[in-house]
């Protein structure tokens, strides 16, 4: 605990009531956590075209290992992941009004993971879109 948090509690305990010799207290601590997701730069998306093929993919990512994003389409989300890999991220059918294109961010779970199913992109428009599915990308040869 910080210094100014143990203060806080010396001061609140002074000032607390007590039944039969008891202290009572209570202490509140919130947190938030918000992972804002960058927009990739136009040169790091692709300086030379290439075509992608999907390939089955992970039901989960972590989110320590993203590094960016481009929208494909309405309901179609890349991800660039840290080392290079690619994940294309599918979205459910009702997503296509959602404006991605601005960025948007992930409330993260416990697990330090966005799973398909489970978690939802939030636009910071206002709307969200809930994950479908992610298909590894690799590049044509």
């Amino acid at each position: 605990m910080t210094p100014l948090v143990i203060a806080l509690l010396v001061a609140a305990a002074s000032s607390m009531p007590t039944i039969d010799g008891i202290e009572l207290a209570q202490l509140t601590i919130q947190q938030r956590v918000v992972v804002r997701v960058p927009l990739a730069s136009a040169r790091r998306v692709e300086p030379v075209p290439v075509r992608w093929l999907e390939k089955k993919g992970p039901k989960c990512v972590g989110l320590e290992g993203l590094a960016g994003f481009v929208v494909r389409g309405p309901q179609t989300v890349d991800l660039f992941m840290r080392g290079g890999q690619r994940v294309r991220t599918r979205l459910e059918k009702q997503c296509t009004r959602v404006d991605l294109g601005y960025g948007f961010y992930i409330r993260p779970n416990a697990d330090g993971r966005l799973c398909s199913n489970r978690d939802t992109l939030h636009a910071r428009t206002g709307g969200r879109c809930e994950v479908e599915r992610f298909t590894n990308l690799v590049p044509e040869r």
